[in-house]
């Protein structure tokens, strides 16, 4: 890149040598084999996996969130699950106003949190059947066509039929947010869009919340950016995927009351699923331990 080059080396635990934090993102069995090897050479080790979410010994970290929870890591420290990072990002200032009861979420999921086969994949399902007006049979990536679809399904389900990703937003949220009497349910679409994670979310409070009040929360909330004028002549006043496409924030929009529940609000977010919701929040957790004085060498 520019011109600078750059060596990469075959991971051995003694590779591991000398290094202060190693950023993990590879897959849960590189992660079983070498983030401990790495620990007891003195690394802190910050892993995008799945392998130590929800490993008690191990602080699942959202900095916006519960930083606080950093001090207490032993050599590993998980960055969570993509969708359940922005939604937690949205909802820990309204939390810290009131008690979340109840979470429903329904979330809308770019192609890019599959990589780089399932991108290629819904470009090129997109050229066969817009231009060439082919019937798409061949999927790699997933199990039905992409393009111009909608699947509902991320991940294998278990025996209620919840989805591997649904149960993520629900046991990563419970642990980051150090409470695991909320009730959460979701369900997890995989959408035709190239990048950026959406998500419909509504919450129910132990105290009401009202919608002009989440928004003046949310707009002085570290890491959150609203765009919600929600009056007839405003015109569009709603994130959408490329307005968080390349950027750092989780955006929020569509704050509205419930009409029917006196506690329940309703909201839109939107964020770059492979910056905020991976890389960029592992990044900030390196960020945040120097920031504590918790990286020793």
């Amino acid at each position: 890149i520019d011109g600078i080059r750059y060596t990469v080396n075959e991971t051995k635990p003694e590779e591991f040598e000398g290094v202060d934090i190693a950023l993990f993102a590879g897959t849960e069995r590189a992660s079983e084999l070498f983030a401990r090897e790495a620990v007891k050479r003195g690394v802190i080790v910050i892993d995008n996996s799945a392998t130590f979410r929800l490993d008690p010994d191990v602080p699942l970290v959202v900095p916006e969130v519960n930083p606080e929870d950093l001090e207490w890591h032993k050599g590993i420290i998980a960055n969570p699950n993509c969708s359940t990072i922005q939604m937690v990002v949205a909802l820990k200032p309204l939390y810290d106003r009131s008690r979340i009861k109840r979470i429903f979420a329904a979330t809308y999921q770019a192609v890019s949190g599959t990589g780089r086969d399932a991108i290629a994949e819904l470009r090129q399902q997109s050229i066969l059947q817009l231009i060439y007006s082919e019937d798409v049979k061949m999927t790699n990536a997933y199990p039905y066509r992409i393009a111009f679809n909608l699947i509902p399904q991320i991940g294998s389900f278990n025996e209620q039929g919840y989805t591997t990703e649904e149960m993520k937003m629900v046991n990563e949220t419970h642990k980051i947010l150090h409470d695991p009497e909320i009730k959460i349910t979701a369900t997890c679409v995989r959408v035709p869009v190239f990048n950026c994670h959406s998500e419909a979310v509504y919450i129910e409070t132990e105290e009401k919340i009202t919608a002009d009040e989440a928004r003046e929360i949310l707009r002085n909330a570290p890491g959150v950016k609203v765009i919600d004028e929600p009056s007839p002549s405003s015109g569009r006043s709603y994130p959408m995927p490329i307005d968080a496409d390349g950027k750092d924030e989780v955006f929020v929009g569509r704050i509205r009351e419930d009409p029917f529940v006196e506690t329940g609000l309703h909201l839109w977010i939107v964020a770059d699923n492979l910056r905020k919701g991976a890389a960029l929040n592992a990044v900030q957790i390196a960020e945040e331990m120097h920031k504590r004085g918790l990286i020793k060498r």
